[in-house]
């Protein structure tokens, strides 16, 4: 390992209450690591509601004010569902 990595670690371990050892520390944080991308967690519906919320905000900054409501409603709704080949994909989504 780098120089970076050890200090990162090192400062990682003083936080912890334990201290352990550098070898235990960098078994603990490869367990982070490995639980935490594989595993999805469970959103409420309250954090999609404002995630939804937010990017409705986000793409109403940048709409472009030329184009119908209509269609910038249907061009909002495009964006927010995402296109179509990831829908599939998404781990968030319930699949049907």
């Amino acid at each position: 390992m780098h120089d970076p990595e050890l200090e990162a670690i090192d400062k990682w371990i003083e936080k912890q209450a334990d201290e352990p050892s550098r070898p235990e520390a960098i078994r603990r944080l490869l367990q982070i690591a490995l639980t935490s991308s594989t595993a999805v967690r469970p959103k409420t519906e309250s954090q999609r509601q404002r995630a939804r919320d937010m990017a409705g905000k986000a793409i109403d900054k940048v709409a472009d004010s030329t184009a119908s409501s209509e269609e910038q409603a249907d061009r909002k709704r495009r964006l927010v569902k995402g296109p179509e080949e990831f829908q599939k994909v998404r781990r968030d989504r319930n699949r049907k």
